[in-house]
């Protein structure tokens, strides 16, 4: 249903850009990606942990998904309001925050199908697909270690909640290493928007594009 970040920045650029923007409480703007996807802007500088403050999900059956995220997944509850039909965990204080938004009726994924991961150490994962086993709840990916050529080995395991969001979780020792910085991403980045840039003109005059 959108994600809630703290940055002063994004909202005057946004400004700046002539970006659409709708105030929806004081200091809060929401605002839609070019696919429509949501973001809501605080209008404050960002905690030194993370700018990103909560990722909102919406659930059909709020007490049924609250038993999967914090009973079985051990999220911890941070906030709840039964009239609003919303609750806020988390696994720590100083983490991004997972926000269950109950609605009225099944929830609809449309094309905006994703997928929450969150890493934890490596030895808890069999423990975890042993437990979701047990429960008899739905494990989309048994754990699995992909094979990443050149890089680290990550361990993972793809669950699905009650309302068919997907969630990863993924070793953390190895995702540390995977997600280092390449010092040619920039590079990389760039050459491949170059590439795409030359598909869509070569495309239309059909004519192939020469190679070496």
């Amino acid at each position: 249903m959108g994600i809630t970040l703290a940055s002063s920045q994004a909202v005057c650029k946004a400004r700046k850009l002539e970006w659409p923007l709708n105030e929806v409480a004081v200091g809060v703007f929401e605002t839609k990606a070019p696919r429509g996807y949501k973001f809501y802007l605080q209008n404050r500088s960002p905690p030194q942990s993370d700018p990103v403050l909560k990722v909102t999900l919406a659930v059909s059956d709020l007490q049924k998904s609250l038993n999967y995220w914090s009973n079985l997944l051990g999220m911890k509850m941070y906030e709840k309001d039964e009239k609003k039909q919303r609750v806020l965990l988390g696994y720590a204080d100083n983490q991004c925050k997972l926000e269950l938004q109950g609605i009225q009726g099944a929830v609809d994924h449309a094309a905006a199908f994703g997928r929450i991961a969150f890493s934890c150490p490596q030895k808890e994962l069999s423990d975890l697909e042993d437990l979701i086993k047990r429960e008899n709840q739905k494990i989309l990916t048994l754990l699995m270690s992909p094979d990443i050529p050149g890089k680290a080995t990550v361990q993972v395991i793809i669950l699905t909640d009650p309302d068919g969001h997907e969630i990863c979780f993924v070793g953390d020792e190895a995702f540390r290493e995977l997600s280092k910085m390449d010092p040619d991403g920039s590079k990389l980045l760039a050459d491949a928007m170059a590439e795409v840039k030359r598909d869509e003109w070569f495309a239309p005059q059909n004519k192939p594009k020469a190679s070496g």
